[in-house]
């Protein structure tokens, strides 16, 4: 089974690349809806963020609104964040996996925000980087409600820049033209990835839900 990484910055197109690539028979694994069940009443990071975090927790669930203040422009919150976060959302998606070739899917996608940023390469056989130019970006980002200006700026800061990850990208994906180019340039790495030998999954010592910490 082949092992996709799929991201790209904020605003590029990432969820519908996402979508098509669903339509075409590859299983996709979403980090951002595995924070959020995390996140949910119920989750498994919701005593560990409500001890981290005093306050953050509403009946039961992370507030992100407040989760989101509390790690705002503090680098240090963002690190004690990301390490409650980042080896349980790495455990679901090795567990996406597991069933992905039980399934006998022969590709899977992990949809990763900072797949760069947090070095999450290293876990796949391949990168596709969404990018449109930043014009289109700004637009698509400055729609979404509760967006400002101000937290957009945040947001690229925490982000590795599109230049970046593009260079890195064994892909690159135009997301600016329309649908239809988009379609057809993941359809060509489908096609293409499909020739390569993929990784073995479940790797050997594998169990369900198992954290690794690096």
């Amino acid at each position: 089974m082949i092992v996709l990484g799929l991201t790209g910055s904020i605003g590029m197109g990432k969820s519908t690349a996402a979508r098509m690539l669903q339509a075409m028979g590859a299983p996709v694994c979403d980090s951002d809806a595995v924070v959020h069940g995390l996140l949910g009443r119920g989750g498994r990071a919701v005593s560990a963020i409500d001890a981290a975090f005093p306050g953050v927790v509403i009946d039961g669930a992370v507030s992100r609104p407040a989760l989101g203040a509390a790690v705002f422009r503090d680098a240090d919150a963002l690190k004690r964040l990301e390490a409650i976060l980042h080896p349980m959302v790495q455990a679901a998606q090795r567990d996406f996996l597991a069933r992905a070739a039980r399934r006998g899917a022969k590709i899977a996608v992990l949809d990763i925000p900072l797949l760069f940023e947090t070095h999450g390469e290293r876990r796949v056989d391949a990168t596709i980087v969404v990018s449109a130019p930043f014009a289109v970006q700004r637009a698509r980002v400055l729609a979404r409600p509760g967006m400002t200006a101000e937290k957009f700026a945040g947001i690229l800061a925490r982000q590795m820049p599109d230049a970046e990850k593009r260079q890195r990208a064994d892909y690159v994906v135009p997301t600016g033209a329309g649908r239809l180019v988009t379609r057809r340039a993941l359809q060509g790495i489908v096609r293409d990835v499909e020739r390569r030998p993929g990784r073995h999954w479940p790797p050997r010592g594998y169990q369900p839900g198992q954290i690794h910490h690096a």
